[in-house]
């Protein structure tokens, strides 16, 4: 999906496009994970790309590129052979720590009805598909 089309649709749901994109930041996934991972504290490359488990390099290289141009994350550079870098997160990275420990609190709490009702429905799509084969194959 486009920026474009994010934008149309922001503005047609009533949302200013500024909080559909603050949200697009902190709702993604692997802002969620590269920020529960540096909460630990500064961090290397390849540390975040261990903790963060099923991130690509290039995904974890953009996802760090958009925190540190939002502000919530800091990159430092040591003048060191071979280089040094180390990410952490800014006092508005830590600030986002507690919205996201209520996510994770629900999701753990909820994770099981979640698991029941998407049983619940393919059960559904299950009968359902054997009603169509059984009325498609009565002809």
């Amino acid at each position: 999906m486009n920026d474009t089309n994010t934008s149309v649709r922001a503005c047609e749901a009533g949302h200013k496009p500024a909080v559909t994109e603050t949200l697009a930041r902190i709702g993604d996934k692997w802002t969620v994970m590269v920020v529960g991972a540096l909460h630990q504290g500064p961090m290397r490359y390849n540390q975040i790309r261990r903790a963060v488990e099923g991130i690509s390099q290039r995904m974890l290289t953009l996802t760090l590129k958009g925190l540190e141009e939002d502000g919530l994350v800091n990159r430092t550079m040591y003048p060191t052979i071979p280089p040094r870098v180390d990410y952490e997160l800014t006092d508005l990275g830590r600030k986002l720590i507690v919205p996201l420990q209520s996510l994770y609190d629900w999701a753990v709490e909820h994770r099981p009805a979640m698991l029941a009702a998407r049983e619940k429905f393919a059960k559904k799509q299950r009968k359902a598909a054997l009603r169509q084969t059984s009325f498609t194959a009565a002809k």
